[in-house]
């Protein structure tokens, strides 16, 4: 019996509205992921008025969810390779929904801060099971735009909780917030049923004809009557971490990880501080949650926008464009400007923070040979995961300092800079050619 080699078809494949299916749900479940994470942010002056919280206090709280993200993505994220995509994304939505949900009921800041705990479990494993299924059907030549189509979903789900919480919080207070998550969960079911499992998974475990009915709808074209399927999965996760430190690949190693450190770091103080940060200069909390807006929507034009120059650019160029633009953005939020340049200024901000996070996911992906990539990506996502648990914490303690505003603005930009240093060294040490030229990728 002849082999079918499904890999083959999935790259070569025209896009259709099977894939468009597709990016369309998985950018739904980041739309409600991104809301759960930047819910935080909408509501804590509120909560800051409430509880009685110092900066410090409030940092802290903030980073419970991050914390639970980590660990989210560390058990999750493989849970979903042995039990299937379908039912790692759904008991992750249910699981980080359900605790969004129960967080309104939250009277103490211990009760908010295990509920916000548990919610960042289930968001932390959610995105890595997304963009695995998004990326497994995707043809090869769409495969980094339609990525980064579905990323812009978290972006969007930023821009819903900024957008809700400028009419719901001072109409309802800051639980309604949390209780608006029972309205994915309801449709959870919905969009369940029209996403297909992922075909890797159905063929090791000997599900043939689901696979083969689901590649029929991927490749209409292709006859898949006859012949077995054969699925040809990446190896190369369970090299060591000391192979990222071989082959003269050290410097730029630690590059990438200053860089992913530094803009997790700006990307979750900014989404944690920034409301409160413009409520303390005298703007009312419906244009500080308009400015999370701003953010959000730049965050979600920049994820597209890069990809987009970094196809025509090169991938270092533009990544340390964006940072050194973001990091000028950032530092001039702390002067009084007109109403359109501040919200000019943030929109960038957050195209070049949120943003660049895809850019250097791609640039990791590019570096690293294929026998290292899995490792490579999940230290340099290890490393940004603590610049964002570190990211509202400094928050706190500049606001608990009483600095002036451009001051704090400052601090936030100074990430940015050293970003765009540790790239530039990054794209020297490369270009010199210390390691073997990885196998290109785009952005």
């Amino acid at each position: 019996m002849r082999s079918i080699d499904v890999n083959t078809i999935i790259d070569e494949s025209r896009f259709t509205r099977f894939h468009w299916n597709i990016v369309l749900l998985c950018s739904l479940l980041l739309v409600v992921d991104g809301y759960d994470v930047f819910i935080y942010g909408s509501v804590l002056p509120q909560l800051m008025e409430q509880w009685q919280l110092s900066p410090t206090e409030a940092g802290s709280l903030a980073s419970w969810a991050l914390f639970g993200m980590m660990f989210g993505a560390l058990f999750f994220g493989p849970l979903g390779d042995k039990v299937g995509r379908k039912k790692g994304i759904a008991l992750c939505f249910l699981l980080f929904s359900t605790a969004t949900i129960i967080n309104g009921f939250a009277s103490t800041p211990l009760q908010f801060g295990i509920c916000r705990f548990l919610a960042g479990l289930g968001c932390g494993g959610l995105m890595p099971n997304a963009v695995a299924l998004t990326n497994e059907y995707a043809p090869k030549k769409l495969r980094g735009t339609l990525v980064a189509l579905m990323f812009s979903g978290y972006s969007v789900g930023g821009m819903v909780a900024a957008g809700l919480g400028i009419w719901m919080l001072p109409n309802f207070g800051w639980q309604s917030m949390f209780f608006a998550a029972v309205v994915p969960l309801v449709l959870l079911p919905l969009i369940l049923a029209r996403l297909p499992e992922s075909v890797g998974f159905l063929i090791r475990q000997g599900q043939q004809q689901k696979a083969r009915l689901v590649l029929g709808q991927l490749a209409p074209q292709k006859a898949l009557a006859a012949g077995e399927l054969d699925y040809h999965e990446a190896k190369g996760g369970k090299a060591s971490v000391a192979e990222l430190f071989r082959h003269n690949r050290t410097l730029c190693t630690l590059m990438l990880w200053v860089s992913f450190f530094c803009c997790l770091l700006m990307v979750y103080a900014l989404s944690s501080w920034l409301p409160q940060l413009m409520k303390s200069a005298g703007y009312s909390l419906g244009s500080s949650l308009s400015f999370l807006l701003a953010l959000n929507f730049g965050g979600m034009f920049g994820a597209i926008a890069g990809g987009w120059l970094s196809d025509r650019l090169g991938l270092p160029r533009v990544v340390v464009g964006f940072f050194l633009f973001g990091a000028v953005c950032i530092a001039m939020l702390g002067y009084n400007s007109p109403m359109p340049v501040l919200y000019l200024l943030i929109f960038i901000a957050g195209a070049t923070t949120i943003g660049t996070q895809i850019l250097l996911y791609a640039s990791v992906a590019q570096f690293y040979s294929l026998s290292v990539r899995s490792t490579g990506l999940g230290w340099a996502s290890g490393m940004g995961r603590i610049g964002a648990i570190a990211g509202p914490m400094l928050g706190g303690v500049l606001m608990a300092a009483q600095l002036p505003l451009s001051a704090n603005f400052m601090a936030f930009a100074v990430p940015g800079a050293i970003s765009a240093l540790a790239m530039v060294v990054f794209a020297i040490s490369a270009r010199r050619g210390a390691v073997t030229q990885p196998t290109p990728a785009t952005a």
